[in-house]
């Protein structure tokens, strides 16, 4: 994207960046522009970690008015220590909600002493960068998927994401990588899951006692054996993408609960690479997307 209307002035380091404002703009879309172009998500990342001063004062609201003649330094530096973090990455952060993109291997929450898990690295995050609030879960994702996840900042943040998940949520994706070739372009799986004692999701065709469950897919690229899936969940129900893939005969590739464990790269091929919600406070429709991680 060619920068029309901001002017660069160089600088004794990359990483600060100074432009002169040509025209009033909004401070996300002129971050946007001022970086050739760079993703949404990428911009936002950089202002929710007060990588953004305007005339001299950090902002962080993506609808800050820019003016013409502003003085716009932007850092494309790491602004906090979760930004070196192996485990996750912050994509967006404001005081009330943190929206993270967890890697595999990484618990939602803490289950027993020392578990490796966001909550407690977002609290460490939260207590580096001087901020008086802990971590409180939203929703999961199992610790060998990776992808987005909301954090609310306090427990009424929590309760008002919560409290209508189904409406707050607008659109939430995953990419994955299964076991065979599709034989349609596109589908939906639906069934009841139960849990049972052994800790295992059972599906049924009909009603079991259990959570009626829908799952949409489409394919996005066929291999020699596998297939990439787009997967829109219509319900959020544990291990549910799991569990229809092994329905219909395609078990996600490294899923050894629901399928067979032989993936050479090491990990369940499973990512929520897509999820946008209603802020709880300001109302802001806000939409993020990482990266497919896969190949087939």
């Amino acid at each position: 994207m060619k920068r029309n209307h901001n002017h660069k002035v160089p600088r004794a380091t990359d990483k600060i960046l100074v432009f002169h404002a040509r025209e009033e703009a909004p401070l996300l879309e002129f971050v946007m522009k001022a970086l050739d172009g760079i993703s949404r998500n990428k911009a936002k990342s950089i202002l929710s970690h007060g990588g953004v001063k305007v005339d001299g004062k950090r902002q962080t609201h993506v609808d800050f008015a820019i003016h013409p003649e502003a003085v716009v330094e932007i850092s494309r530096g790491p602004q906090s220590p979760a930004a070196r973090s192996p485990h996750y990455d912050i994509v967006y952060e404001d005081e009330w909600l943190v929206v993270v993109d967890k890697r595999a291997g990484v618990l939602s929450m803490g289950v027993g002493a020392g578990s490796l898990n966001m909550k407690s690295l977002l609290d460490r995050h939260f207590a580096e960068t001087r901020q008086r609030c802990t971590a409180h879960v939203v929703h999961r994702l199992d610790c060998r998927t990776s992808g987005l996840m909301i954090y609310a900042k306090s427990v009424e943040i929590q309760q008002q994401l919560t409290a209508d998940w189904h409406r707050t949520v607008t659109d939430r994706r995953y990419v994955a990588v299964v076991h065979g070739l599709m034989e349609q372009g596109e589908g939906r799986v639906e069934s009841w899951l139960k849990d049972t004692a052994s800790m295992k999701v059972v599906s049924s065709p009909v009603d079991n006692g259990g959570k009626y469950a829908v799952t949409q897919w489409r394919l996005l690229q066929a291999g020699r054996d596998r297939s990439m899936l787009e997967l829109r969940l219509l319900t959020g129900r544990k291990n549910q993408i799991r569990v229809h893939m092994a329905d219909i005969g395609h078990p996600v590739v490294g899923d050894g609960k629901y399928g067979h464990q032989d993936n050479p790269g090491g990990r369940m091929c499973l990512h929520a690479f897509k999820l946008a919600f209603h802020h709880p406070v300001t109302g802001e429709l806000l939409d993020f997307e990482t990266p497919n991680p896969f190949h087939v």
